[in-house]
């Protein structure tokens, strides 16, 4: 997001671009003011039709804190399908999946990554 906004002040699309030089490009104060905010969600997967939901927000840029319990104690072979077809959503969008416990799963979108230590 931010490399974009950079990328459209430099074409000269936004107001406040002063050009001192073939080289440089000055960047007013406003430019850097943005509020930017991440929703996080807590959702639950109780049938594999709750999957593309959870695929829509994750594609929207939201981080998922996933709850899989119902679905696991319900039918196994369903979570285990679900869980792969999110697992390519992520990879798909260059995000990251990550178990926690037994009864949660965590999705981010391409510009979160999980720490798992070291």
């Amino acid at each position: 997001m931010f490399i974009e906004r950079l990328k459209e002040k430099v074409k000269g699309k936004k107001v406040g671009i002063t050009k001192k030089a073939e080289e440089f490009v000055e960047l007013d104060e406003s430019f850097f003011r943005t509020e930017q905010t991440v929703d996080v969600r807590i959702e639950e997967l109780k049938d594999y039709s709750d999957v593309s939901r959870i695929q829509q927000f994750l594609r929207e840029g939201n981080i998922i804190f996933l709850r899989i319990k119902d679905l696991k104690e319900k039918d196994l072979a369903e979570l285990k399908k679900a869980v792969e077809k999110l697992k390519r959503t992520c990879l798909a969008i260059e995000g990251d999946i990550v178990g926690v416990d037994e009864d949660f799963i965590i999705l981010t979108p391409h510009f979160a990554k999980i720490f798992r230590g070291k």
